[in-house]
């Protein structure tokens, strides 16, 4: 390893000789052409090597060259930073006749795109970026799927079977397709999230397909004709420790600005959720009620109404279920089918929103009975025409002011900055599989302490997180290990889990703290960790610090918390767990520097 270390610097050392000026603000990451291709440094070490870029005919690399210094700064509505600032240094350089790539170094990663001008009438072209991972490089990769619902297992080779028997593989046996993010460590402690953003209009998104130790971008499809300018998504990695992965912007930094004029209609919150307790729809409103005195008991502000509510049974519709909810000063979610993707078979409502005339009537129904949002679910992949249906989607419930929740659906590229009232995606393999299959129960741990280093990176995640009981298969983490998820996992609208009489059997102090619980966070620190190990991330709401942290080992660990950036504190609760007890709940005198986490278990401080 240390000889292979050695061989990067020295590699890195001349790259940096022939390109001095191509570097980040900070000079930490600095990028350089190599034989027609590209290789991106991290403190003289080569992180990515991009050995082909650039598209069929149009390949032939010049010298990068300085164009500007990028400033920004905006203000989110939700995420792991409300106040996004960023610098970078953009380059320029040739790739042929009317084509240029267009680079951004950041001090925490490197973007780069396409752009193409003077098109007439033609597809867009076939694209060559490739990603060099050598076979030894630790990697956390999903298999792809429409729904972007895969485990992160950790792999050291590209000599691996697919998850599930109809994925993608080659003659061999082994997987060759794969979704964003994917997180590799090129050198010991130093990481690259490779992902990217900023989906636009004419636009299909990509994911990645390999043959050996080469990983290709692979756009999906695009249909349209293209005449005139045109540009490809930002290709995107996060370069650093795994701190400064966890706490990067950079995927709306590359994003588009706020589309809606007016905001103040657009409220983050905490969502009492009808499906995982009884693997059903919500087509029973008895049960609806159950949810809406869920989220009026425990405070919480909307209520999402799943799947089937066009099929109430015992003379009941949606507008008494809205209604009902309503009159307890809850804000109700409703869902719909996409009818792009699963529709033989799959539930309803189907076929309102495809249509832009029969989208507009509907959403405006939803403005006018009191819905707060939609829960859209069973996309069919990343291609353009879906794109640009996500992208109308999100438009028109703007309009309407409607909150949205994607569902089995690409996962997040930045709308969330451009379209603020995006506030939650799946694109996850979430609580819902204890639902599925018998497997997620020993690998729940393991692949809840690897999202925070991969796919929440990106973006909300709509995981579903905090189930106590069981449903069609046990959980065997802790009660503290599911509380501290809901902290962990960012979203705007987080949806808990569980049936209403599971959390009311929690101590009182449990159920206080969903009444409290943030969504939006100020401030985002990775404390301790490592994927797939264990994971302690700080958030910080205001002046008060939500601190979780999550073993993913099958046996007992001590986690370190050092929160020595926190200062003098006020009040300290702490919620954790201990061998036979279902909650251990105290308030340190101070801060802890270590907290023993049981096997599959887990703590939350709430530090004030």
């Amino acid at each position: 390893m240390k000889h292979l270390l050695t061989t990067f610097a020295l590699a890195c050392l001349g790259l940096t000789a022939l390109a001095q000026n191509s570097t980040s603000p900070n000079g930490k990451i600095t990028i350089a052409t190599a034989d027609n291709g590209l290789k991106v440094c991290y403190q003289e070490q080569v992180v990515l090597n991009i050995p082909a870029i650039g598209f069929e005919g149009a390949s032939t690399l010049s010298q990068l060259k300085f164009v500007r210094d990028v400033n920004d700064d905006y203000t989110m509505l939700a995420g792991k930073r409300l106040h996004a600032t960023n610098a970078a240094k953009e380059y320029q350089a040739s790739l042929g006749e009317n084509t240029r790539i267009v680079v951004r170094l950041y001090n925490d990663g490197v973007a780069f795109r396409y752009e193409l001008s003077g098109l007439n009438g033609c597809k867009a072209p076939k694209e060559l970026t490739t990603f060099l991972i050598p076979e030894g490089t630790k990697r956390w990769m999903q298999n792809w799927c429409d729904s972007n619902e895969e485990l992160f297992p950790l792999a050291t080779t590209y000599k691996a079977a697919p998850n599930r028997r109809h994925y993608e593989k080659n003659a061999d046996g082994y997987a060759i397709h794969w979704a964003y993010p994917a997180l590799l460590e090129p050198a010991e402690g130093i990481f690259a999230l490779i992902s990217e953003a900023n989906i636009e209009r004419r636009q299909s998104a990509s994911t990645i397909y390999n043959e050996g130790e080469l990983y290709r971008v692979t756009p999906s499809e695009n249909e349209v004709s293209l005449t005139g300018d045109w540009h490809t998504p930002w290709r995107v990695a996060i370069i650093g420790n795994l701190a400064d992965v966890v706490a990067s912007t950079l995927i709306t930094d590359v994003s588009e600005p706020c589309q809606i004029e007016d905001t103040s209609w657009i409220q983050p919150g905490v969502v009492s959720w009808i499906y995982w307790a009884y693997n059903h729809g919500s087509n029973d409103y008895n049960i609806i009620c159950k949810y809406v005195d869920m989220a009026a008991t425990l405070h919480l502000p909307y209520v999402l109404i799943d799947a089937e509510w066009d099929e109430m049974m015992d003379g009941k519709t949606i507008e008494d279920a809205v209604a009902y909810a309503k009159s307890k000063n809850i804000k109700p979610i409703i869902w719909y089918n996409s009818s792009v993707g699963w529709i033989d078979g799959a539930p309803t409502p189907k076929f309102r929103l495809n249509k832009p005339e029969d989208r507009e009537k509907e959403f405006a129904w939803c403005e006018k009975i009191g819905v707060a949002g939609v829960k859209i679910d069973f996309f069919s992949g990343e291609s353009q025409m879906n794109m640009d249906f996500c992208l109308d989607l999100l438009e028109s419930a703007s309009k309407h002011h409607l909150l949205v929740n994607f569902h089995g659906a690409a996962v997040p590229r930045g709308w969330q900055r451009t379209w603020p009232n995006l506030l939650s995606t799946e694109g996850v393999y979430g609580a819902e599989w204890y639902n599925n299959v018998p497997t997620f129960t020993k690998a729940a741990a393991r692949h809840n302490a690897t999202l925070p280093f991969t796919r929440n990176v990106i973006g909300p995640m709509d995981y579903t997180p905090c189930a106590f009981s069981d449903s069609q298969h046990p959980h065997i983490t802790s009660n503290a290990h599911e509380l501290a998820l809901t902290v962990l996992y960012e979203s705007g609208l987080q949806h808990l889990a569980d049936k209403p009489e599971s959390y009311f059997a929690q101590p009182q102090e449990v159920q206080q703290f969903f009444g409290q619980l943030p969504t939006i966070w100020d401030e985002t620190r990775l404390v301790s960790g490592y994927p797939g190990e264990s994971t302690v991330i700080a958030r910080r709401h205001g002046d008060t610090w939500y601190v979780a942290g999550i073993n993913g080992r099958d046996e007992a660990q001590t986690l370190k918390t050092d929160l020595s950036f926190i200062g003098e504190t006020k009040s300290i609760q702490l919620f954790a767990d201990e061998a036979g007890k279902p909650w251990v709940i105290t308030n340190p005198a101070s801060l802890p520097s270590e907290i023993m986490c049981q096997p599959r278990g887990g703590f939350v401080l709430v530090i004030k």
